[in-house]
């Protein structure tokens, strides 16, 4: 549980940038519809009883209903995971989501299950997803990453780049997500 409650405390920072008052900030995220799912969803990911772990895994369940997210038990996701906007989000369980990773409404993180690219995406550190984004495939996003609005990613992309436009078209940036991610860890 001590791990559960570093990441916790790590998504609670990004998204409300204050350490001191953690109290304030889990009663505000009661409110949230996305903070509740991710709290729930990081339970499921790191309880050790497997009872335990259905339980949550039928409440994740019926959760995805209310909030129309589906971020499934077993995806493994970064420290500061942040959903800016409250909405659509579709992540496959087997896509690995490094830390300070933003992520708008309507973006979907998939698989592709035929072809070169079969397989699940791998996404690094200080990412920021744009609204209604899709990435597909087995294709590694670096680090320092920002993927624009209504962009459709199914390549590498290296670290400290933009990417825009459907295909998509990479710009190198050193700082390509400066201002985008706040209070990172």
């Amino acid at each position: 549980m001590k791990k559960y409650k570093e990441f916790i405390m790590t998504d609670l920072y990004r998204a409300y940038g204050n350490k001191k008052n953690i109290l304030w900030q889990k009663i505000k995220s009661k409110f949230s519809p996305t903070r509740r799912y991710m709290m729930m969803q990081r339970k499921a990911y790191f309880c050790k009883n497997r009872y335990l772990k259905k339980i949550w895994k039928i409440r994740l369940q019926f959760m995805q209903y209310k909030t129309y997210l589906q971020i499934p038990m077993n995806t493994k996701i970064g420290k500061g995971f942040y959903i800016e906007h409250f909405g659509r989000i579709i992540i496959n369980a087997k896509a690995v989501i490094g830390d300070n990773v933003n992520i708008a409404t309507g973006v979907v993180i998939g698989s592709i299950s035929r072809g070169r690219k079969t397989g699940e995406p791998v996404i690094g550190n200080e990412v920021w997803i744009g609204a209604n984004s899709v990435i597909v495939g087995k294709v590694k996003i670096g680090n320092n990453v920002l993927i624009a609005p209504n962009t459709y990613v199914n390549f590498d992309v290296p670290d400290n780049s933009i990417v825009i436009g459907s295909p998509g078209v990479i710009h190198y940036n050193e700082d390509a997500t400066k201002g985008y991610i706040r209070n990172k860890i």
